[in-house]
């Protein structure tokens, strides 16, 4: 079993979403989140006054799979999150961790089977 964890641009997310339905990865959790890379912010005016807001609205994808849904998750994932042809600075990144373990709460099941 392995977690995905996918950062990328927030008005990409629909996209994701029906890519991921058409590898049958239905199960996910979205959370709005803020952060920086290569990207660095940008410079805003505010009544008058530049500043630099250094930190940039995402969205953060946690999705557990089971070993034969790894790489077509993150093919969706990068088909549907990609801005353009070639992708741009910005459109997020892709981390993938061992799971340990994985338990429904509603029933007790472990492992693959709760996924």
């Amino acid at each position: 079993m392995k977690l995905i964890i996918a950062v990328i641009q927030p008005n990409r997310l629909e996209a994701v979403k029906a890519a991921l339905a058409e590898v049958e990865v239905f199960r996910l959790t979205v959370m709005d989140v803020q952060g920086f890379g290569r990207q660095r912010g940008q410079t805003e005016v505010y009544r008058g006054h530049e500043f630099t807001v250094n930190l940039l609205r995402k969205v953060q994808l946690m999705i557990a799979v089971n070993e034969e849904f790894l790489e077509p998750t993150i093919d969706a994932i990068i088909q549907g999150g990609r801005t353009g042809e070639k992708g741009e600075i910005g459109d997020g990144k892709i981390f993938v961790l061992p799971l340990e373990d994985c338990i429904r709460i509603r029933t007790g099941e472990r492992g693959g089977e709760a996924i």
